[in-house]
């Protein structure tokens, strides 16, 4: 970014370990400040070696960790938008399944900061067991919550601004 002049055009991709990439168009002020709107429409793209995620490792004893329910379910990060949402959140947590004891347990890992939660469907309740330090779970719910409060605004709403002190995305309420 510091080689574009103002008025320049970037198009930059935001992506994280839920893999719900999108891409943006962002112009640069004058001050620097690279500013657009996502494009929406799902984009995917490989995401390059340095990105990749750690390894796994060993999977955390996920009957550990402090346990609650839940008003999110784990499978509303089976759609795009909600995920793209969800890894604003938390944007180095990995997602898998494991089927244990006869039930489906969705399990988030945030391998770096050693953060994890899995959550679990008993009929219509949602509960969710997370270990520390961070709280992905809450984290994530308060995010979508919030998003959903919006009106769940199309990703084609959402702001990207870049900075030299970092990133942020916001979107617009509807």
């Amino acid at each position: 970014m510091e080689q574009t002049r103002p008025g320049g055009i970037i198009l930059a991709t935001l992506s994280g370990w839920l893999y719900s990439s999108e891409l943006a168009r962002l112009t640069v002020g004058d001050d620097g400040t690279a500013r657009g709107r996502l494009l929406g429409g799902q984009v995917s793209f490989m995401i390059a070696r340095p990105q990749l995620p750690p390894p796994l490792g060993l999977l955390p004893d996920i009957d550990d960790g402090e346990e609650r329910t839940t008003g999110l379910a784990a499978d509303a990060l089976d759609d795009w938008n909600t995920r793209f949402v969800a890894q604003l959140a938390a944007p180095h947590a990995l997602r898998l399944t494991l089927n244990r004891d006869g039930r489906t347990e969705h399990l988030l890992i945030d391998v770096d900061a050693g953060a994890w939660a899995a959550a679990v469907q008993d009929g219509e309740t949602w509960t969710v067991r997370q270990g520390r330090p961070a709280r992905l779970w809450d984290d994530i719910e308060e995010t979508v919550t919030r998003w959903r409060a919006d009106g769940a605004p199309g990703l084609n709403h959402f702001e990207v601004t870049v900075t030299p002190d970092g990133q942020s995305v916001t979107w617009s309420r509807v």
